[in-house]
């Protein structure tokens, strides 16, 4: 790698570090509490520049990364309610290069050959900004209403939801027995006004925007006070369903006003490169003008067929993505520079700024990266900058206007010690990114890797927010993660004096809920056991794949012991992972080459019971559990396609050929990795003997 390609590398992890934090925080605000401080459009713009980073860089994918999930974890006060099929959120583009971009990868992954008069059949229609929910029918009669929530798991809000004249009851003898129509709720200008100026005359507070409102009110505990609120729905696709009813997404929506649902008009379908984009650009000019909110356009693959052949990344289909309206810009004076400690020791710089209202929406921090980017920009206490809502809590600053700026104040200097714990902090090497150097003494790291350990991916334990965990840490009651399991003990035993039902704020309610609520989680699948422990460049996606390749714990670490000899085959077995490579199995071995993690792990195994991975059902499929590398140039389908349906059929695929690899997949011009396989004597397949397999 050229020393500019360094330099980019550098510059993309401090910045995917910045993003991961900050784009949690606004997930909690507007998933849980219906309060972004936010618009969506300019939250999603993050999102797209950490989609970006992760791509060029899949080794940067970290476990806190939000590529990774979905939305935040379900409330308190509603039943949680499991998704048959994950409700999914949508990729972003921005600009048309984005756009066109998101249609070639289409045309790529599918191996189509487009022309003129063969387009991509594209629908594009206008994205609400609303909540999501999920409608389940049986017997063409409405038996349950869910939130999106995380994407697994949603609030069951049925009684609230029943209240809402836009939702049939009933359906037409013509609907399947079992239906799911998804949609957004949502709130029209006309009555958002209304029922503020109803809050307003009883001395009630007031809703920010009509998405708030539209949020806050299905989700009242009590259904009667949703029913007095005037929300509407649009349907827009379906989840699982008993029968086919469409051969297209468009037929889809044609059905979905048969059975007596509203879809926001107009939409456009069609397969020119330009109509999508020329329909963005009308709506975005006569978005004033609509009765609601809307906060971008929707484009998705029109034929279900494709849709089913594309699947699903991570957190999103690969056959539709949302194009949202730019973000807004503000200028304010920076009043002062701070400097956060993160959980895995980066100096990250925030900038305080003087608050101004952005789109009606007050920011008063905004993040400024890294050193580097402070003299890049020559950024100075006292300027008025330029700042900009791209999708986060902490925004972003644009530029100086160093044409405003008053007198010569000094340059900024950074920090070379640790603001938390007094360590020096250092930069190794070309690194951009200064990280202290306390590691275990520095609280602000220490804290940070426990409101991980129990965040929505990991163990997800309720009570245990931020802010608990940081009076738990001052109170010395809460340390290591295992001090978690043993909180209830310590407070019946006396160590914790007074009793936490006697503390401020606290009672017997809310203590007793606490420790249900840790017992809940003791016992956790393997995957999020990984994710928890806070291994730096471990995701979500990469703890289920070493879930799913180790299978167990015990196992798991007797590979990583073995493999800390880079010869061994432990060593290869782990950097084939697919998106596993050397980087990431260097953070992985280091973390079990020490011994206070192992303690922590001895600790933890003594208080939970950690269940062996459960591979997903995949039918009897004769592929399930196996490792399997594609290698060659394949010509019934693309390589993407090929790695998508295999691990769709349970099989488990790597980027390299070990002793361990049970079939090698061999296209035409296949090269190294046939040779490996034949020297192991790996169980080569031709491309139609493959498909051949999995298609029986």
């Amino acid at each position: 790698m050229n020393s500019l390609l360094d330099l980019e590398k550098l510059d993309a992890q401090v910045r995917h570090a910045d993003l991961v934090k900050e784009i949690r925080a606004h997930d909690a605000a507007y998933y849980q509490e219906d309060a972004p401080t936010v618009s969506d459009a300019t939250y999603d713009k993050l999102r797209k520049e950490l989609e970006a980073i992760e791509a060029k860089y899949p080794d940067l994918i970290t476990k806190d990364s939000p590529t990774q999930s979905v939305g935040a974890a379900p409330s308190k006060g509603f039943k949680k309610v499991r998704h048959a099929i994950p409700m999914l959120s949508l990729s972003n583009v921005f600009t048309h290069e984005d756009y066109v971009e998101f249609r070639d990868r289409i045309i790529r992954f599918l191996g189509l050959q487009i022309n003129e008069e063969t387009g991509l059949d594209l629908l594009a229609e206008q994205k609400i900004d609303g909540l999501s929910c999920s409608l389940h029918y049986e017997n063409r009669q409405l038996t349950r209403a869910a939130t999106r929530g995380d994407g697994t798991e949603g609030e069951d809000i049925t009684d609230n939801v029943k209240t809402i004249k836009d939702v049939p009851q009933i359906l037409p003898n013509d609907a399947p027995d079992i239906l799911e129509v998804r949609g957004e709720i949502y709130m029209s200008h006309e009555d958002f006004s209304a029922l503020n100026m109803a809050q307003e005359a009883a001395g009630k507070p007031v809703f920010a925007n009509p998405r708030n409102a539209a949020a806050g009110s299905v989700r009242q505990l009590d259904p009667k006070i949703s029913a007095q609120r005037p929300l509407k729905f649009f349907g827009y696709a379906l989840g699982i369903n008993s029968q086919k009813v469409s051969e297209t997404q468009d037929g889809v929506r044609k059905k979905l006003i048969e059975w007596g649902f509203h879809v926001p008009e107009p939409h456009y379908v069609g397969v020119g490169v330009n109509g999508p984009y020329s329909f963005y650009n009308r709506i975005l000019e006569e978005r004033a003008g609509l009765p609601y909110d809307i906060d971008g356009v929707v484009y998705k693959v029109n034929r279900l067929d494709y849709q089913e052949r594309l699947g699903f990344v991570s957190r999103s289909p690969r056959w539709a993505t949302a194009h949202k309206f730019p973000a807004e810009q503000a200028v304010t004076r920076l009043n002062a520079i701070d400097i956060q400690v993160g959980r895995t020791g980066a100096l990250t710089p925030v900038a305080r700024l003087e608050p101004i209202t952005v789109g009606g929406v007050v920011v008063s921090n905004a993040t400024l990266h890294n050193e580097d980017e402070i003299k890049r920009k020559d950024i100075r206490v006292g300027d008025m900058v330029v700042i900009q809502r791209a999708g986060d809590v902490i925004p972003q600053v644009v530029k100086v206007l160093t044409k405003k700026r008053e007198g010569d104040p000094p340059a900024y200097e950074f920090p070379d010690h640790c603001p938390a714990c007094g360590s020096r902090a250092i930069r190794e090497g070309d690194d951009v990114v200064r990280r202290c150097t306390g590691g275990l003494i520095c609280p602000a790291q220490a804290v940070e890797r426990l409101k991980h350990f129990v965040s929505r991916l990991a163990f997800d334990i309720e009570g245990l927010g931020s802010k608990i965990i940081e009076l738990f840490w001052e109170k010395e009651i809460i340390q290591n993660p295992a001090d978690i399991f043993r909180l209830k003990d310590k407070n019946e035993n006396g160590e914790i004096n007074p009793p936490l039902q006697e503390w401020e704020g606290w009672g017997e309610k809310s203590a007793a809920n606490l420790f249900d609520s840790i017992d809940q989680r003791r016992t956790i699948a393997l995957n999020r056991f990984i994710y928890a422990l806070g291994i730096r460049q471990v995701g979500e996606a990469t703890a289920k794949r070493l879930a799913a390749t180790y299978g167990n714990l015990d196992a798991l670490k007797g590979a990583m012991k073995a493999a800390q000899n880079h010869e061994s085959e432990a060593y290869t077995e782990l950097i084939a992972i697919e998106d596993i490579g050397p980087a990431v199995a260097d953070d992985l071995l280091g973390f079990f080459a020490e011994d206070h993690n192992l303690q922590v792990l001895a600790d933890l195994e003594a208080a939970l019971t950690i269940e062996s991975y459960e591979a997903p059902q995949t039918s009897g499929s004769p592929v399930a559990d196996k490792t399997v590398v594609f290698t060659g140039t394949l010509t019934s389908m693309t390589r993407p396609e090929a790695k998508a349906r295999a691990e769709k059929l349970g099989a488990k695929v790597a980027g390299s050929v070990s002793k361990k690899t049970d079939f090698v997949v061999a296209g035409e011009d296949a090269g190294s990795k046939l040779k490996k396989a034949k020297d192991l004597g790996v169980e080569v397949l031709s491309e139609a003997e493959w498909n051949a397999l999995t298609n029986g």
